[in-house]
């Protein structure tokens, strides 16, 4: 917390404009040493190039403030012992409240602010704005509809990490809710939030310097076995978040990756509670702290980001793998009765300023409820309980997007996610949600339904039904949300310098720190009789590679329909940085724009060959994997390339999960005797492609294969026709070459057990870690949690 040292009791309060050009006094020198001119604010007028802003700098570790310049509004000037501060007047009644005051606590300003707000504004904090893409077109009407109409101030960057084009719509935009407040509504900013930024999933080279540092996954911090790194990253993320004007991560995502097919494994921090656990620790206390020259955290400041964890309690037990994004995996699953393992790595992170909470609604492994009902976890008394009163959480809990609407509501929405709540109201819904202990709904920019809620509200409490009434239970949330608003210093300086920002976002350390961090987590499985050796000033500028051609067939989602790719399975131009030339395979198109045909090049002159994979792809979030709803039928997520068909002796053939039908009978999920619809079987067929050709040229050329790993892979299928094989977990395609080359030494180690076979797959419980049989390679060396070879071809431990 902010706190000025020293200070003691107000000699003086007056309220100025900022025409002042220092309010520095005469420079001569106290007997401290100390001259008068740094004892007291100065100002500064700045502009991003757009928009004009005054930064107030206050003496003695006082807090930084901005505002616009020629706006409404006014500082505070206090006499304070030998110090004169400035403080900004925020709801321009010319006196110093307490929640205008940087030297209070965070809680207690807010605590003094959330019962001066209107009911509206109240209302409007609880909103979580849908997706923003586009920081590049500045303010646009919309925004500011929702920013004036609805009150919303929590608003979701989902664009670029440009730091100019952010600092410019940061500033527009604090720039324009100032010009919203007034002394009957008081001044709130605008608190930014963002999903995950800075992994390296979708890279194919290594960041530069100016862009944001990318790290490995989720996934890819866990192979580190390193929470000293998670935190490194922690701190290097948050400083990039706050210079592009985002207060709050939503994220980490940590939930206990115990469901081998689950579609969101790669978010999360892998399979183990225990490391999990500190993984979750360190991410956020490297996001909330700040840190000082020594290392040490000073706790919350100026450089502080409010962590969100989620999906509380732990949504990495869809039945079968499927996500609960959708209808095909709305329903957790509790075979193992192991829920309290996936809760301790939620209570190892609740110093966490927010939680967000799951989708899906929890079965025990009787079809019972798991908590207190069959209803999604905002519905679901028992979950949030668990989290309030079990757990004693005082912090925001906030909603995934959409569960405030259901598949069966009139206006069709695209994400409906309110599972088990089809018959309520969107009113209702809203209620509902607030009585289970929830202050905030992701995705919601109208005010309506939360208004709606506040008066059926008080109408229950005016007929006893319920202990206090509307104002108290909207200010209590309305109080949580403020306390993250004054912890990321969002209050007192929201407007960003545009040289800070371009100097932070894309440092060079920065930068490099998260290229190592992408090495370090690589993992090498299988390097037979050394055929990759070790040495950083290993030169391949006189080799030639050859990259097979591969393809994707993608998948439909609730955003559009699928989309067919193809190309080079290693990216050409990062190979082109080792290699005198590339390459690769001709290839003949249908009339469709589907490759037909393969021709193999003359492997005569190729001294390598790079096979790149992705694991077994059976969709994504949005997919409704797992089901085909045209037919109304349900298939096997799979960990193998080739179809796999659910026939054996571990396939339930009743699920656990299932609807409650309109006769009373359950639904019945199971996929039994249904095969698998890979989308990126291709991938395989390159490497025995390129298998065939190195066999055809009579030639001993080393087939490598690197794989960019979302989920555990059934290595049996292609493991003996690779020489050496390399894992990357959200990494880029540069950082699996510079290791699979022996330009690094590997050091990561496998944060989730890969299968023997898709017959284990079935017989796991989808709750319980490390239940699977690990595949056992033909060098004997088994595929389990944290297996990994050193540059000895050894295992690391």
């Amino acid at each position: 917390m902010r706190k000025v040292r020293g200070t003691g009791a107000v000699a003086a309060v007056g309220a100025v404009a900022f025409v002042l050009a220092g309010c520095s006094s005469a420079n001569n020198t106290q007997a401290s040493g100390e001259s008068n001119a740094a004892k007291t604010f100065t100002t500064q007028e700045l502009t991003d190039g757009k928009t004009e802003f005054t930064r107030v700098v206050n003496p003695n570790g006082g807090a930084t403030l901005s505002f616009a310049t020629g706006g409404s509004m006014k500082v505070i000037e206090v006499v304070d012992g030998d110090y004169t501060y400035a403080f900004k007047d925020m709801n321009a009644n010319g006196t110093l409240d307490p929640f205008e005051d940087w030297r209070l606590d965070d809680s207690a300003r807010a605590a003094d602010l959330a019962p001066q707000l209107s009911k509206e504004q109240q209302a409007g904090l609880m909103l979580f704005s849908s997706h923003e893409r586009a920081p590049g077109d500045g303010l646009t009407d919309k925004q500011k509809e929702y920013l004036s109409g609805s009150h919303l101030r929590a608003v979701l960057n989902a664009g670029t990490s440009d730091a100019k084009q952010n600092v410019q719509w940061v500033n527009e935009m604090q720039a324009y809710v100032e010009t919203l407040a007034s002394a009957q509504t008081p001044y709130v900013p605008v608190n930014y939030s963002s999903d995950p930024r800075s992994d390296a999933s979708k890279d194919k080279s290594f960041s530069e310097v100016g862009e944001i540092s990318k790290w490995p996954s989720s996934l890819g911090l866990a192979a580190t076995f390193s929470p000293s790194t998670v935190l490194e990253f922690a701190k290097a993320a948050s400083a990039e978040y706050k210079a592009l004007g985002i207060g709050t991560a939503l994220s980490p995502q940590i939930d206990l990756a115990t469901e081998p097919r689950w579609l969101r494994v790669s978010g999360t921090f892998g399979e183990d509670s225990t490391m999990a656990g500190d993984m979750a620790k360190a991410y956020v206390e490297g996001f909330q702290g700040t840190f000082g020259a020594d290392g040490a955290n000073q706790g919350w400041g100026s450089e502080s980001v409010n962590a969100m964890i989620k999906h509380w309690p732990g949504d990495g037990v869809g039945e079968s793998g499927r996500e609960s994004h959708t209808n095909a995996g709305k329903y957790a699953v509790y075979p193992g009765d192991n829920a309290q393992e996936h809760l301790s790595v939620f209570k190892k992170a609740l110093e966490s300023a927010a939680v967000m909470t799951s989708y899906s609604a929890a079965v025990a492994a009787d079809g019972s409820p798991e908590f207190a009902e069959l209803k999604g976890t905002s519905y679901d008394s028992g979950k949030l309980d668990a989290l309030r009163k079990d757990a004693n959480y005082q912090g925001v809990v906030v909603t995934d997007w959409g569960v405030t609407k259901a598949s069966t509501d009139a206006d069709q929405p695209r994400i409906a996610t309110g599972w088990g709540v089809a018959d309520m109201t969107v009113d209702e819904r809203h209620f509902e949600i607030i009585k289970n202990g929830t202050d905030m709904f992701g995705g919601n920019n109208d005010v309506a339904p939360v208004l709606a809620a506040y008066d059926m509200w008080q109408e229950k409490f005016e007929k006893g039904e319920l202990e206090v009434d509307a104002a108290t239970r909207w200010a209590q949330s309305a109080q949580r949300i403020l306390t993250m608003g004054f912890a990321n210093d969002g209050f007192d300086n929201p407007f960003l310098v545009l040289e800070d920002s371009q100097a932070v976002v894309g440092s060079q350390d920065k930068v490099e720190a998260g290229r190592e961090a992408q090495l370090n987590s690589i993992v090498m499985l299988k390097n037979a009789d050394n055929t990759v050796k070790f040495d950083a000033q290993a030169d391949y500028s006189d080799k030639v590679v050859y990259i097979p051609q591969t393809a994707d067939l993608g998948s439909p989602s609730l955003f559009g329909e699928a989309e067919y790719t193809y190309g080079p399975s290693v990216d050409v131009d990062v190979a082109k940085k080792f290699f005198k030339d590339v390459v690769t395979d001709e290839v003949a198109l249908d009339a469709d724009g589907k490759i037909s045909e393969y021709k193999v090049p003359d492997l005569s002159n190729v001294d390598m060959v790079l096979v790149g994979m992705h694991s077994p792809t059976s969709g994504n979030n949005f997919s409704k994997a797992g089901w085909d709803q045209e037919n109304n039928t349900w298939y096997p997520l799979s960990l193998q390339y080739r179809p796999y068909t659910a026939d054996g002796e571990h396939v339930r053939t009743q699920s656990i999960s299932g609807d409650t039908l309109a006769d009373g009978s359950k639904e019945n999920r199971s996929y039994f005797g249904h095969t698998s619809r890979i989308t990126n079987a291709a991938d395989l067929d390159a490497l025995l492609r390129a298998r065939e050709a190195i066999t055809a040229s009579g030639k001993n050329i080393p087939l490598i294969a690197v794989i960019k790993a979302n989920n555990p892979v059934i290595p049996a299928e292609f493991e003996e026709q690779s020489d050496a094989i390399f894992v990357g977990f959200g990494t880029a395609d540069e950082a699996l070459l510079r290791v699979a080359l022996g330009l690094h030494k590997p050091a990561g180690r496998l944060p989730i057990q890969f299968p023997k076979d898709m017959d284990t797959v079935e017989a796991n419980k989808e709750d319980v870690p490390k239940d699977v049989t690990p595949y056992t390679d033909s060098q004997g060396n088994t595929y389990d949690y944290g297996f990994g070879l050193g540059a000895d071809n050894k295992p690391l431990k």
